[in-house]
């Protein structure tokens, strides 16, 4: 039996034993992170590994609009968020526009500071 990867079986582990608040932070990390994955292969000439990792980013915004709970009204507000997100990262792909990446990763970043003061506030309760 081949050995595992340590850090490979540390990230899975990671994300089996997280709670759903903190899989939710993880897509928002992983989200930015392709996102600025795309925007240096922009920088790069590299629009293959550009449009991958817009689409990575795109599949998970994608993800966080099929899991609103739509029984709380603020999710009408996320969801007007996130389909003007996916239209930016569109166009960011069909243009390979690093500057819409950039914009698009302001507002992921948002969403992810915002996430993690929900999660705050909620562990003081």
């Amino acid at each position: 039996m081949p050995v595992q990867n340590p850090y490979e079986e540390y990230q899975k582990n990671k994300i089996l034993t997280a709670s759903p608040a903190e899989v939710t932070l993880m897509l928002y990390e992983g989200a930015i992170k392709f996102c600025n994955i795309a925007i240096m292969a922009i920088e790069q000439k590299d629009m293959e590994k550009a449009h991958v990792n817009i689409m990575k980013t795109q599949r998970i915004i994608e993800e966080f609009r099929n899991t609103l709970d739509r029984k709380y009204e603020v999710a009408e507000d996320f969801d007007r968020i996130y389909v003007y997100v996916l239209r930016r990262l569109f166009e960011a792909n069909v243009g390979k526009d690093k500057e819409i990446l950039e914009e698009v990763n302001t507002h992921l970043r948002s969403l992810r500071d915002t996430w993690k003061e929900v999660m705050r506030r909620c562990n003081k309760a």
